[in-house]
């Protein structure tokens, strides 16, 4: 066991946080930490880390864990490059190696035949440090920094970049590859899926799955969740409860156990109520007062039920519509994207033909800085496109959700901000709407300035509710979004009758909602019919068709033959080249294994030009190994 708790609360003044909680955390689980906005998941994760202290109870964490809880820019040297301060995970095994070298030096320079006990003392300090060395993967340092860094996105950041001129979601990334390099036992991780892309969060995915310690994540990423956790903690009414399997098992698991309670509840109520009736009909009767004497002393022995917790306000969005549009709603041809004026103009996509049909749900993806959000903005007349014709057809009606709600008044209050677009409707009616969406009382005279970024979220919902559009274009709208308000937009969509255009990166989503998942590239756009992971199947089955293809298919004669030829050849000799890397690779650790053992023999170490050889031997082919290494790396990528 790595970590427990019993019996800890925490309250901030008056207000009750978390109460008597009790919790473990084994050495391989996998737990998600969920819960709406506020209810302590934050405190929660303080307490484990010995951030704070709890107000009562006991926390206690095994002599030898280690634990690594990421929170955004946690942990870096800002001055450091990235390489540098990558490396410095491994401090105590470059100490060594350094000290190896010093070694293989000075054994070199030593004669065994005039000081063999100095001699001697080198020999056996090289053999221990050695062995430790390579027992703790020294040679695969830079193995190890540059998979990981790769795989979060800095494949193309130079190495020597100093971190201070990153930018804050690379910072973040940074971050989360350093506390994966450090490995520690319990791996803390705060909202890591966000500024990741969809191949980043991918791969963040399949390290995770195979991570060797135990992890506690918060996220709000439901199909990241599903796909790595095996419990599910929820706080809630300051207590957390514990519920078996990933984050959809946990949704029936709750209402399962949400019905069953209340269920209980009201049966020990209607107990109760018969048994109190029992007793005051007959505890003055002399007949019957024995038998009522016993059950009032078995109502008072009895456990009485806590009455059910309350529901947690939610918002309630209902999107709907008055005027049904012609069969062809949309009709996208050879649109191409671009940004910058002139000499700074940058094409972002092109060739993007898109056709829709009434009551039809697509969801956009694609690489940041593609042209999702331009193509939006595009299809909608609000900024021009170099090329290509979009035809809206007859009786469409647009509902716009802008990613970072720019359409809204800094300047003016809630309240304001509704009424003024619909100054028509009564005060009680814009209210009504507010309050739909959890805004209330004194809330609505809020300036919108100073409202959070899922208050402003909710406020674009009440004015995208008040449009009754038949056509949704969404742009990321789950951004800023607690886990059960995503769930409700995502009812609220699902009956949503219309027709709906979406960008998201959120996967839980996409699994839920479109029809077809349209893929934009610098070519132009690919469509692919059903949900995210039909999605992810498809591309899959093309991935290992065109590797087939690359490794098997004659070469057709063809203008192009030649081209064609040639790239193939290349492919089988970069493979031809990684395997024989491998090899090469492997047959070096075996090599460097058997002189350090050769160099603890006597026959070796008391022979001074023996010694010398192997020395040398050891240090060429220690740089052949990084240099294969390096090879295999940009290879493989």
């Amino acid at each position: 066991m790595i970590l427990s708790a019993v019996g800890i609360s925490k309250s901030y003044g008056s207000n009750l946080v978390l109460k008597e909680t009790d919790l473990k955390i084994e050495d391989s689980d996998r737990i998600g930490l969920v819960g709406v906005n506020g209810a302590g998941k934050s405190t929660l994760l303080n307490l484990l880390t010995s951030r704070e202290l709890p107000d009562t109870g006991d926390i206690f964490v095994s002599a030898q864990a280690t634990i690594g809880f990421l929170r955004q820019n946690s942990g870096l040297d800002t001055e450091n490059t990235i390489w540098t301060e990558m490396q410095s995970v491994f401090a105590p095994l470059l100490r060594v190696q350094e000290e190896l070298r010093t070694l293989e030096t000075e054994l070199a320079q030593t004669d065994a035949m005039q000081n063999p006990q100095r001699f001697d003392e080198l020999t056996r300090r090289y053999a221990t440090q050695s062995e430790w060395f390579e027992a703790q993967d020294g040679y695969l340092v830079d193995v190890k920094i540059k998979t990981i860094l790769n795989g979060m996105g800095f494949a193309d950041k130079p190495c020597d970049t100093v971190i201070n001129t990153l930018s804050g979601g690379e910072k973040t990334r940074l971050a989360m590859a350093k506390l994966l390099l450090e490995a520690p036992q319990l791996l803390v991780l705060d909202e890591p899926t966000n500024h990741l892309d969809f191949k980043t969060l991918m791969w963040l995915e399949e390290y995770l799955t195979s991570y060797k310690g135990a992890l506690l994540v918060v996220s709000h990423d439901r199909y990241f969740l599903d796909r790595l956790v095996t419990s599910i903690w929820e706080v809630e009414h300051n207590r957390l409860t514990t519920y078996k399997g990933n984050y959809t098992k946990f949704v029936h698991l709750k209402a399962e156990a949400k019905a069953r309670y209340q269920k209980e509840y009201d049966q020990q109520q209607k107990q109760i109520a018969s048994m109190q009736d029992y007793v005051a009909r007959n505890i003055v009767r002399a007949t019957t007062a024995q038998m009522a004497k016993s059950r009032l002393a078995a109502l008072e022995r009895m456990e009485v039920l806590e009455r059910p917790e309350g529901e947690i306000k939610t918002a309630k969005l209902t999107f709907s519509y008055e005027r049904e549009p012609v069969k062809d709603v949309l009709d996208v041809c050879g649109l191409s994207l671009a940004v910058g004026e002139r000499e700074n103009r940058r094409v972002l996509c092109k060739g993007i033909d898109l056709h829709m049909f009434r009551g039809e749900k697509i969801a956009i993806i694609g690489a940041n800085g593609i042209g999702k959000s331009t193509f939006l903005k595009a299809i909608q007349g609000l900024i021009p496109y170099p090329t290509g014709s979009v035809e809206w057809g007859k009786n469409v009606s647009l509902g716009y959700y802008e990613q970072e709600n720019h359409g809204l008044h800094n300047d003016k209050t809630v309240l304001d901000e509704l009424w003024d677009r619909y100054p028509r409707m009564p005060e009680h009616s814009i209210r009504s709407v507010l309050g739909s969406v959890l805004i209330t009382g004194e809330e609505v005279y809020k300036k919108v300035s100073v409202l959070s970024g899922g208050e402003r979220a909710k406020l674009s919902f009440a004015i995208l509710m008040l449009q009754h559009a038949n056509t949704l274009i969404l742009d990321e709208p789950t951004n800023h979004l607690d886990l059960a308000s995503k769930e409700i937009l995502e009812q609220a969509l699902l009956d949503f009758t219309g027709t709906l255009i979406m960008v998201s990166h959120d996967r839980y989503m996409l699994n839920k909602l479109p029809d077809k998942i349209v893929e934009f590239t610098e070519g132009g756009v690919k469509v692919y019919p059903g949900r995210f992971d039909d999605y992810l199947e498809q591309t899959e089955r093309e991935r290992q068709q065109m590797q087939a293809e690359s490794v098997k298919a004659p070469p057709k004669p063809s203008a192009g033959g030649y081209r064609s030829r040639e790239q193939k050849n290349l492919e089988l000799q970069r493979k031809q080249r990684i395997k024989q890397l491998e090899e090469l690779i492997a047959q070096g650790e075996q090599r460097v294994s058997e002189l350090e053992q050769e160099m603890t023999q006597e026959d070796v170490f008391s022979d001074y030009q023996k010694m010398a050889e192997k020395c040398t031997e050891l240090e060429e082919l220690k740089a052949k190994i990084s240099s294969y290494t390096d090879e295999w790396l940009d290879l493989a990528e």
